[in-house]
């Protein structure tokens, strides 16, 4: 039996196993959206929002994971991904890929799959967000997951973590949703609530102190019938990331004078470039929400919600860069000392630096969200109850105004790769203290637009019947369309070669720049001001700013996606056991348009070349069953078991078949218009032990057969090469569908200790493959959390620790992308000054951890980021 025989054959055997289990016993009342929205998610004390979250949980038909708004208030959660990180199986992380490593989590994963293989959504539909970075607006990060930075956790009634699907849940989330359930004006206690914060944001890396505001006012009328939400927050952040980039790694040319004189050198990678790179920026976060709810009689009620938030992110990137690769490949030098280890190049010394300084001004990049939810429902009879939900989602990132300047270098240069460790790198005969000649100058605009319009009608009908409590149904309408856009990329105009470089005034790295990383780095380069690059991109003929001529349309593509949805299933139950059984199929037409070159009758007047915008049109189906079983084997030991067919569609920038390149890399990523979803036969099986109040000890076992999942190769290709004028080999990184599986466990422990003492533990091991041996993205094989807190009358502390071990996060610049194991200690305090006013103090990244990446092995490092501690005090009060 060949490798890939055996693992189908272990796989239908898990399934076959899930399937025997069922055979147990019937089904029952699904865990529906329903009934956990109108859950109140209004507590007082840690204990008491844990003991309301663990209720929810043992409640639920479906495999599930709650946190309370009392429960996020306690935790220095500063957006919805810290809030729900320390839940089993939930991973973050805080990019998306194309920007590196920073202090804030942006992405969430579940049970070691990529975040594009969650569903994210509020109050049961999907919501749009926008990505402040350029290269996850356009290129090949523009993904399906939603940033998080847009959605503070000040919002959050409560959150769900569905992974086990049932019928009436919204396709898309292979590895689970993320129901994310604001507050409502009727679930609050009193006729008026007015709560707000104020609070200081001190990063100790940038050394600044900004201000986060929130607040809300809600009322409702004495009969409960009509309520009135609002909330506003407004946080600002000043950002400052010190950091060591491996850009990528590139064969030595056997036609090189390198491999010419020394052929073992044939074939051996060596870094692209090494850079020691500054990013600093200020954030500022502002948007509020409203809810307005309405229940003219019983059993009807009506809601009109909505949320905004826009995130302006302006950032100066300075990146000076040591050129290996260029030095051999374009310079035709010979390496002086090379030390080959591992197939790599990891240290030698040239006579010249093929280098450069990136000098990146973004003063205008950004992202908001927004959406308007109308819902309601009614009670038809008795039996029948009637719902539905109406609405549209918009988000939208942007870069506006890009300035992309840079400097030539001098001097030779000498580098050592260090593994896991920050590279030696440094310039005998060079200045690094004073500008060079201008090399090149860049930049323009680009955005990402993402929006989707949704109907849905759902219904109940409730059964007189000993195991058949009800049959529910419903329909689901989606219109959702993605777009990439870069209609400028500039270059150096008629004057950007001859007039004098961008005004410098003696500015340099800060004194302390890589203090964290280790290595002994040196911080003894030149910088520009901002508002000098930006005066210097904008001054006439520096820069070609024609929207004609310099219109990339390499880099855009469009994405539309129309879905129908009807779903139909049942809850059964009796003594001791409950359940629920259903089917969901859907239908979706997608229709992707991107820019083919060349062409019969193509759009001339781009220095790209001509081009086609083609349409390809596909459409196919899918039914997913579903099941979901819940045995009470003791009043305090519960055993469930769930069975499913998922499915995700691919990421919009797989689907987009156009090609994004790096002229300085000589790589680049494209798409592939004819990818399949991601489709997965899920099984779950754990068991509960509620053995004492507010406690709780689990295990469970989890296993996802992918018949179809979106993996990335990479492959050679052969384009214009913008600032080279000639056409150029590039190494181009694009999807395709192939098989794999993950399985794993994950084991829970909660407890209240003695003296108000109490703990939460959760470990999850995930083992996620390729059947071609190849890593399944984001999948770390562990993450702990454990979690230690104190409460009283007038204080509380938490303390909480977490560790992910490595994971490969992707595929940049032709090279795999792997994140280094990483721990991460954060508290919160709490103490009570009044019955209406808390003083609070939050810490992230306490113990000021490096984020460190690497290649295909250890000896190909490719970065190393430090973003320092981060402090919140203020005070929360309510009337």
């Amino acid at each position: 039996m060949n490798e890939k025989t055996a693992g189908q054959q272990r796989r239908r055997t898990a399934i076959a196993a899930g399937v025997a289990v069922f055979m147990m016993g019937q089904g029952s009342p699904a865990w529906a959206q329903e009934p956990i929205e109108t859950q109140t998610v209004v507590v007082t004390g840690v204990r008491a929002a844990l003991e309301q979250s663990l209720r929810q949980k043992r409640n639920a038909d479906a495999v599930v994971e709650v946190v309370t708004a009392e429960d996020i208030g306690k935790m220095p959660d500063k957006n919805v991904a810290d809030a729900i990180q320390r839940l089993p199986g939930v991973n973050t992380q805080s990019s998306a890929g194309g920007e590196g490593g920073f202090g804030e989590n942006d992405r969430v994963s579940l049970r070691g799959t990529s975040p594009s293989l969650q569903q994210t959504l509020f109050n049961g539909h999907a919501i749009s967000t926008g990505d402040w970075f350029l290269l996850n607006q356009i290129g090949g990060n523009v993904g399906r997951s939603s940033s998080f930075s847009l959605l503070p956790s000040e919002l959050v009634g409560s959150i769900v973590v569905q992974k086990s699907p049932t019928a009436d849940l919204v396709e898309g989330g292979v590895s689970g949703a993320i129901n994310v359930i604001t507050r409502r004006p009727l679930d609050l206690r009193k006729p008026l609530t007015v709560e707000g914060s104020v609070q200081a944001n001190y990063n100790d890396l940038s050394d600044k102190a900004e201000p986060h505001l929130s607040a809300l006012v809600g009322w409702k009328n004495p009969a409960n019938n009509v309520g009135v939400l609002l909330q506003g927050f407004s946080e600002k952040a000043t950002v400052r990331r010190d950091g060591q980039e491996i850009l990528g790694y590139t064969p030595i040319s056997p036609t090189s004078a390198a491999a010419v004189a020394n052929p073992a050198l044939r074939g051996v990678v060596l870094p692209t470039f090494i850079g020691a790179s500054l990013f600093e920026q200020t954030k500022k976060r502002q948007g509020g929400a409203f809810d307005i709810e309405f229940r003219p009689q019983r059993g009807t009620s009506i809601d009109l919600n909505g949320f905004y938030s826009k995130l302006e992110a302006p950032h100066l990137n300075t990146n000076w860069l040591a050129a290996p690769a260029n030095s051999i490949n374009s310079l035709n030098l010979i390496p002086q000392n090379p030390v080959v280890r591992n197939g790599t190049l990891v240290g030698a010394a040239f006579t010249r630096n093929a280098g450069e300084v990136d000098n990146i001004y973004r003063p205008d990049a950004g992202g908001e969200s927004w959406y308007l939810d109308l819902n309601g429902k009614t009670r038809v009879s008795d039996q029948l109850s009637l719902s539905g939900k109406l609405g549209k989602t918009h988000g939208v990132g942007w870069d506006r105004d890009d300035v992309f300047y840079q400097n030539n270098v001098d001097g030779g240069m000498v580098y050592a790769l260090n593994g896991l460790a920050p590279a030696s790198v440094s310039y005998p005969g060079g200045d690094t203290t004073s500008p060079g000649s201008t090399a090149w100058a860049g930049g323009g605009e680009a955005q990402s637009v993402d929006q989707e319009k949704y109907a849905q009608v759902d219904g109940e009908w409730r059964l007189q019947h000993a195991n058949v409590q009800a049959l529910r149904f419903g329909a689901r309408w989606t219109d959702h369309h993605r777009s990439a856009e870069h209609p400028l990329e500039t270059r150096p105009g008629p004057n950007g070669f001859t007039a004098p470089g961008p005004a410098w005034s003696g500015q340099m790295y800060p004194s302390d720049f890589a203090k964290n990383l280790g290595g002994n780095l040196s911080s003894n380069y030149f910088k520009y001001d901002g508002a000098a690059l930006g005066a210097w991109g904008a001054a006439p003929g520096n820069r070609l700013l024609d929207y004609t001529l310099r219109h990339n349309w390499m880099d855009e593509f469009q994405v539309g996606e129309k879905t129908f949805a009807l779903y139909a299933m049942a809850d059964f139950g009796g003594a001791g056991w409950s359940g629920n059984v259903g089917l969901r199929a859907i239908e979706t037409r997608q229709t992707t348009v991107v820019n083919l070159p060349g062409g019969p009758n193509a759009i001339t007047g781009s220095a790209f070349g001509p081009y086609t915008p083609t349409t390809f049109k596909r459409s196919y189906r899918d039914y997913l069953p579903s099941a979901n079983l819940k045995v009470e084997l003791a009043p305090d030991l519960t055993l469930r078991t769930a069975l499913a067919k998922t499915i995700a569609r691919p990421d919009y920038s797989a689907l987009g078949g156009s090609v994004s390149l790096n002229d300085d890399a000589l790589s680049g990523s494209g798409g592939n218009v004819n990818l399949d979803p991601v489709r997965a036969t899920n099984f779950d099986v754990g068991v509960e032990w509620y053995y004492a109040p507010k406690a709780l000890l689990s295990a469970g076992f989890f296993y996802m057969d992918f018949r179809s999942i979106v993996a990335q190769g990479t492959s050679t290709g052969t384009y214009y090469n913008n600032k080279r004028g000639a056409q150029t080999v590039y190494q181009i990184t694009s999807p395709f569908n192939t098989t794999g599986s993950n399985k794993g466990i994950e084991l829970s422990w909660q407890q209240p200790l003695w003296n108000n003492f109490g703990t939460l533990v959760n470990y999850t091991h995930a083992d996620g493959k390729l059947d071609d041996g190849g890593e399944l993205l984001n999948s770390s094989k562990n993450t702990w959390n454990l979690t230690g807190y104190f409460e009283n009358e007038r204080f509380s502390a938490r303390l909480a620790y977490n560790y992910r071990s490595k994971y490969k996060a992707g595929v940049d610049r032709g090279a795999s992308q792997h994140v280094d194991s990483q721990p991460s200690l954060a508290a919160s305090l709490n103490v009570k000054l009044t019955e209406q006013l808390t003083l609070t103090f939050d810490a992230l990244n306490l113990t000021d951890e490096t984020i460190k990446m690497y290649a295909e092995n250890e000896d190909r490092p490719r970065a190393f980021y430090s973003n320092g501690r981060t402090f919140y005090i203020g005070l929360r009060g309510k009337l």
